[in-house]
């Protein structure tokens, strides 16, 4: 009866403090954050074995030093809660329990992420959140939580900005600054309150692990890569610095050719998108690795303006996206969506763009000349005085970097 007291006690100072406006810690996430989550390759499948060989391999590949930083872990490390309502790692999956593990993650200079959802039960079936925000809280600072995944299944009647608010003024009361990530698929849209609550948010449902197609479960869709990409449409003004527009975590390295990847990462990279694999980290190909850390698309990502690219123009299947980079550089990629190649020629004389967002101009028609690089062959291939001509596989991306 004490303890539930003290509880108790705690829960209502959280709120008298807490009662108007979410809470959440500024300076994090003020680039997109990059990282591991378990679920597209593993799915309840996940156990402490599986999150210290990936943390491992996180390092041991070079992913680390690419600037991947959070390894987390998605639905089913819960099993129940005890007799005072905190929740219950499986103590056979995790059996020196989340602190050890987290303790190792962070042994390794990485950051640790959990997962939960909002509702009764989480999409997986385990005890979720709902009327237990301030303990679980609680839990995840204990842990060294750094990164919290919150899911929307099995949330009937429930207000998404409400619910999440408080989760958020949660994690706030408990002291420890965690990147907070809402999984609420879009379906309340989120861009348009979530900045106040938390660092990103899900803009679709569930990615599938296909460049483009759709899968249909009756009652709901996954999505491929493009049907994603075009979700995009007209949510670049909502993200920025410390609040981002999140597509999903990544499909790289779970069966897709490797132009499909290409784009696919590219062009979460032009959407200045969170940056979370979902491939196998242990074992996964020299080709993977070569798309998920190539350090010079992921700058275009990471770039510290935050300004989320867009696509200024589509002819005959190839689409031409824009980001503004720092430094007066621009990111130019030409997206090739068709099945067939492409033969493309940019007279860069004819290109002048202004993004009426950032209030920044693309012109090399007149005197301003720029280097232009390709970034996956990783070299300049010439300047913007001459006519760019170039051939894109099918489905594949051009991804250039025009520097001043």
């Amino acid at each position: 009866m004490k303890n539930t007291k003290q509880l108790l006690l705690i829960a209502i100072m959280a709120c008298l403090l807490f009662p108007l406006k979410a809470q959440k810690y500024e300076g994090l996430a003020l680039t997109p954050p990059m990282g591991w989550n378990s679920w597209n390759k593993f799915a309840c499948n996940v156990s402490e074995e599986l999150i210290r060989e990936t943390a491992d391999a996180m390092v041991s590949s070079g992913m680390k030093d690419a600037g991947y930083e959070y390894i987390v872990i998605d639905d089913c490390w819960q099993v129940s809660r005890d007799s005072l309502g905190f929740i219950v790692a499986d103590p056979t999956r995790f059996p020196s329990g989340i602190k050890s593990l987290a303790d190792y993650v962070h042994s390794k200079g990485l950051k640790f992420g959990i997962y939960s959802c909002a509702g009764n039960q989480t999409c997986g079936g385990r005890p979720a959140g709902r009327g237990h925000e301030y303990q679980d809280a609680i839990s995840y600072a204990k842990w060294g939580v750094d990164y919290l995944k919150y899911d929307w299944c099995n949330t009937e009647n429930l207000n998404a900005i409400g619910a999440y608010t408080t989760m958020c003024d949660a994690l706030y009361s408990a002291g420890r600054p965690i990147v907070f990530s809402l999984c609420e698929w879009g379906d309340n849209k989120p861009w348009l309150w979530a900045d106040k609550v938390g660092h990103m948010w899900r803009t679709t449902g569930d990615i599938y692990n296909c460049f483009d197609c759709i899968e249909d479960h009756g009652t709901w869709k996954s999505w491929g890569v493009m049907q994603i990409l075009d979700k995009q449409d007209g949510l670049r003004k909502y993200a920025g610095p410390g609040h981002w527009n999140d597509p999903d975590m990544m499909q790289v390295g779970n069966g897709m050719p490797v132009n499909q990847e290409r784009a696919h990462f590219s062009m979460w990279c032009m959407l200045a998108a969170p940056l979370i694999s979902g491939n196998d980290l242990r074992s996964m190909s020299q080709q993977t690795l070569e798309v998920l850390a190539n350090k010079e698309v992921i700058a275009i990502d990471q770039d510290s303006l935050g300004i989320q690219g867009f696509r200024h123009a589509v002819k005959d299947s190839v689409e031409t996206w824009l980001k503004p980079l720092k430094n007066g550089d621009w990111a130019v990629f030409l997206l090739n969506r068709s099945k067939s190649i492409r033969n493309i020629e940019l007279d860069w004389k004819t290109f002048s763009v202004t993004d009426t967002l950032s209030n920044r101009t693309l012109d090399t028609t007149g005197k301003e000349i720029y280097k232009v690089r390709d970034l996956w062959l990783k070299k300049n291939i010439g300047e913007t005085r001459k006519p760019l001509k170039v051939t894109i596989p099918a489905q594949d991306v051009l991804c250039l970097k025009l520097l001043k």
